[in-house]
C-alpha cells in the first residue's frame, strides 16, 4: 500500500493548530490577507476554489512565502492539477473522491477529503489515508460525532471544518484524535470587503495562541 497522502498533515500546520478556510472573492486581496494570517501566527491556509479569482488569489498567497497554502473545495483531478500549478501544497475537498485522491498521489501533494460516516472513514483509510476532514462538523453532531468516529479507529487523525467559530474551536482542540481545526471566522468575506487586515490579524493570534498547547 502507499505511504498515506495525508501522512504528515500535522507537519503542515507547523505546531499551530488552526488553518483558516478562506473564500476570496477579489485577488487583489490576497497579499495583505496573506500578510495579516502569517503576522497573526498562521502557518497555512486554505483557499478554497468557489470564486472566479481563486486561482490567482492562491498563486499570490503562495508566494508570499510566509504561509503554506492550499487549495480546498476541490472537486476534481483538473482541480487537483491546476491548484498544484498554481502553488498549493495540500489539496481539501468536501468529500472523498477517487479521482481527486490519484490526482494527488500523481502531483504528490496530501490529500484531506471529507468525511462525514465511519463507512466514508473505512474508504479513506483503505485509499491510504492518515487523515481527514470532519465535514461538515457542526452540522452533523460536531464533537459528539467526532469522538464517536474516533473510538473505533484509533488510528486516524481529524481536521473538523463547517459552522466552527471561535466559540466552538476549544471543544474540537481538546479531543487528541484532532490534530488542527479549519474555519472562515478568522478571515471572512466581509472581512476582506473592508479590507480590515487589522481585525484578520487579531482573529488570527487570539485563535492561534487558543490553539497552543
Amino acid at each position: 500500500m502507499a505511504r498515506p497522502m495525508s501522512s504528515g498533515f500535522a507537519a503542515v500546520l507547523a505546531g499551530a493548530r488552526i488553518m483558516p478556510v478562506l473564500t476570496v472573492p477579489d485577488p487583489a486581496t490576497a497579499a495583505p490577507l496573506a500578510e495579516a494570517l502569517a503576522a497573526g501566527g498562521a502557518r497555512c491556509a486554505e483557499v478554497t476554489l468557489r470564486t472566479p479569482g481563486a486561482e490567482q488569489a492562491l498563486r499570490t498567497m503562495a508566494a508570499h512565502g510566509g504561509l503554506i497554502v492550499g487549495a480546498g473545495t476541490v472537486l476534481t483531478g483538473e482541480q487537483v492539477e491546476r491548484a498544484v500549478a498554481a502553488g498549493a501544497r495540500f489539496v481539501v475537498s468536501p468529500g472523498l473522491d477517487e479521482e481527486v485522491l490519484a490526482a494527488c498521489r500523481e502531483a504528490r501533494v496530501p490529500a484531506v477529503p471529507g468525511i462525514a460516516t465511519a463507512t466514508e472513514l473505512m474508504r479513506a483509510l483503505r485509499a491510504g489515508l492518515d487523515t481527514v476532514k470532519l465535514f461538515p462538523a457542526e452540522a452533523i453532531g460536531g464533537p459528539r460525532t467526532l469522538r464517536a468516529l474516533a473510538g473505533p479507529f484509533p488510528g486516524a487523525r481529524f481536521v473538523p471544518t463547517g459552522g466552527i467559530d471561535a466559540s466552538r474551536m476549544d471543544a474540537y482542540l481538546a479531543d487528541p484524535a484532532v490534530v488542527g481545526v479549519g474555519g472562515s471566522w478568522m478571515a471572512t468575506t466581509a472581512h476582506l470587503e473592508r479590507g480590515d487586515y487589522t481585525e484578520i490579524r487579531r482573529l488570527t493570534a487570539e485563535a492561534v495562541a487558543r490553539s497552543t498547547p
